[in-house]
């Protein structure tokens, strides 16, 4: 498959991966996007902050970097960054699992690599409604 997890961390939940690889590639075809190859880094808040410091010269704690490395405008080629730390807080702020949270997270990072942005407040609009699209099909 194209898609492939890396952890870093062993606090990562335990993730049904067969599921989720498969479901990542019907989430890029539904997006109109093929999938040529993903990478899932699961890391520290260190880890993270690193990175975002030397690439994108940011120096905050984030819960997740994706960087695009497509070669072609209908192809997804990509790595996706994520702070065990920054999603295990973030889900106990917002009540919600961890499990659950790892897989907004997960998506967002997919949704990103589909076209999606973040930056202003219809934009992250569409954004979480996305995630919960995905969310809910997920578990169905």
């Amino acid at each position: 498959m194209a898609v492939q997890f890396f952890s870093a961390d062993a606090r990562v939940p335990a993730l049904p991966k067969t599921k989720l690889k498969s479901f990542i590639n019907e989430l890029f075809i539904q997006e109109g996007k093929i999938l040529e190859e993903l990478g899932y880094i699961f890391c520290s808040d260190e880890y993270l902050l690193k990175i975002n410091q030397q690439f994108l010269q940011h120096d905050y704690y984030t819960d997740i970097i994706t960087f695009d490395i497509s070669e072609r405008k209908r192809s997804v080629k990509g790595e996706i960054y994520i702070s065990v730390d920054r999603v295990k807080d973030n889900a106990r702020q917002l009540g919600e699992t961890a499990f659950n949270e790892f897989l907004r997270v997960i998506f967002h990072g997919a949704l990103h690599l589909s076209g999606y942005m973040d930056k202003t407040k219809s934009q992250q609009k569409m954004m979480r409604d996305k995630e919960d699209y995905y969310l809910s099909k997920f578990h169905r």
